[in-house]
């Protein structure tokens, strides 16, 4: 059973959406995991709708007091039994870091695996057994150092996996040094003089990558993570979200200048398919193109610009060049965008898998695995 590739609509039949996500959230019921045999002339037991204590295990939570991972890990585990899934059909995969905790905290199946390696053995588990709900759960440093080569693969190759990178900008397990997404001149522990690598944006890179779901939410704003999961989680292929997520440890308040409260509306633009690139505290001021490139317009009747004249956000165009574009925005100078970049449709790498080994049984016949051991030449060795 798969969670990717149902509809986006809830137990009433209508299309759900929240601020920066549309078309891709919905409820269902989600049935008992294992429900009793049906006996001839016995009453059906009554179906069983999970709730979030079902997913969440008995294990101490092992983060420090206000990490931003609370938020996500009480983020998924509120979304999954929406997701209709039994417990035993799904698998959360982890590297190594503090996010990587994250498999122990979930009652499903889950592997803790070794430094930048989650999206190889989630390749392996997805690839085996294509029916189960694959999770990748991994931080900036896991997935963008060590695991870089891992990440880009996994995403081009469009697995029907969901990729969640925790990114506090920080090493916070290793004590805080600095990581690939620490900007440039950041001043710590083993950069004293600031950082003079150009930090890596995740969500750049997956769309070079080919991802077909790309996504950006935040800790604090738990409405829009949640939404944000569950549109991921419907996907069929690979949906990838990067989530700010602050380490009150070794890197406090390192995206507060845009996500605080008050002044989030002036310094962050949540991206929603099909309406046009407005923000501002009073809607004052879009995003428009000049030519090739994003710009930064004034509304109102001083200029004569309305939303008429704004970029109109489209998750579903096959050509990455303007999700890549949007990707590309950045404070100061423009709005730090959050939500859907990117949608689209592509053959999975499990399903192709599945139609040559399908091809090859119909074609030869079915495997004998004896039979093969013991064909061609063979020595016994005493």
């Amino acid at each position: 059973m798969s969670t990717n590739g149902k509809n986006g609509h809830g137990a009433n039949g209508q299309e759900e959406s929240v601020k920066g996500i549309t078309g891709n959230v919905g409820g269902g019921v989600a049935p008992e995991s294992e429900p009793a045999p049906v006996v001839a002339g016995a009453v059906a037991p009554p179906v069983v709708k999970l709730t979030k204590a079902d997913f969440t295990s008995d294990q101490e939570v092992r983060w420090c007091p206000g990490c931003g991972d609370y938020s996500i890990l009480n983020n998924v585990q509120k979304v999954m039994p929406e997701l209709g899934i039994p417990r035993e059909k799904v698998v959360f995969v982890s590297g190594i870091g503090c996010s990587s905790r994250f498999p122990y905290y979930m009652n499903t199946y889950g592997f803790h695996t070794i430094h930048g390696r989650a999206p190889a053995i989630a390749t392996g588990i997805k690839g085996a057994n294509p029916e189960l709900s694959v999770w990748v759960i991994t931080g900036d440093g896991d997935a963008l150092s060590i695991g870089g080569n891992h990440f880009m693969h996994a995403i081009r190759r469009n697995l029907d996996i969901n990729y969640i990178l925790f990114n506090n900008r920080i090493y916070g397990l290793t004590k805080g040094q600095y990581s690939p997404t620490s900007e440039f001149g950041k001043k710590t522990k083993s950069t004293p003089m600031g950082v003079i690598d150009y930090p890596v944006n995740p969500v750049s890179l997956a769309i070079a990558s080919e991802a077909t779901f790309v996504a950006r939410s935040f800790d604090i704003d738990v409405k829009h993570l949640s939404a944000t999961i569950q549109a991921a989680a419907r996907h069929k292929g690979i949906s990838f979200i990067e989530v700010y997520q602050n380490c009150n440890i070794f890197n406090d308040g390192a995206f507060e200048y845009f996500t605080e409260r008050t002044g989030r509306p002036d310094h962050m633009i949540y991206l929603e398919h099909g309406q046009p690139m407005v923000f501002g505290k009073n809607r004052d001021r879009g995003i428009r193109m000049n030519g090739a490139h994003p710009e930064v317009i004034q509304l109102g009747s001083e200029t004569g610009l309305n939303e008429n004249d704004c970029l109109v956000h489209d998750i579903h165009l096959k050509d990455p060049s303007v999700a890549f574009m949007l990707a590309r925005m950045e404070q100061p100078d423009f709005p730090q965008p959050v939500g859907i970049f990117r949608s689209v449709s592509r053959d999975t790498y499990e399903d192709l898998l599945t139609g040559q080994i399908d091809a090859a049984i119909a074609k030869t016949g079915p495997g004998n695995l004896e039979k093969l051991i013991n064909s061609g030449d063979t020595w016994v060795v005493e």
